[in-house]
């Protein structure tokens, strides 16, 4: 399994981006699948979570209200629509995958086995 992410960028304080997760070679269908965040100096963390089997979701306390998962099959993609945006979520944003539909840790880094490659996001004046 293939995961590449994309819709990084800057954005000022209070707006809105959307990270898509585009799978290849599998149907991310079956697979957990969570959204990570690592900045500078600070370990990778648990972000976002969707479950296969009935689409539940898990949000991170410092994101809940604020950030949205979504999937959409057809397109065999993950999505993470983050709105009013602060600067402390400045981070490269990864999604991850696991075979497990459902996982006990959904934000724990390492319940999850494929990893995309990361996409920049910036939220600075």
């Amino acid at each position: 399994l293939q995961l590449v992410e994309s819709g990084g960028g800057l954005v000022q304080p209070g707006g809105s981006l959307t990270l898509s997760c585009v799978a290849s070679e599998y149907t991310l269908e079956y697979y957990a699948v969570g959204w990570f965040r690592q900045a500078p100096g600070k370990e990778r963390e648990g972000v976002s979570s969707i479950s296969s089997t009935d689409g539940r979701t898990t949000y991170a306390d410092s994101v809940k209200g604020r950030f949205t998962i979504f999937k959409d099959n057809a397109k065999n993609t993950v999505y993470l629509q983050m709105n009013s945006l602060k600067p402390e979520d400045t981070a490269v944003y990864y999604c991850a995958a696991d075979i497990r539909p459902f996982l006990v840790h959904p934000l724990r880094v390492s319940d999850y086995d494929y990893w995309g490659q990361g996409t920049q996001v910036t939220v600075s004046s």
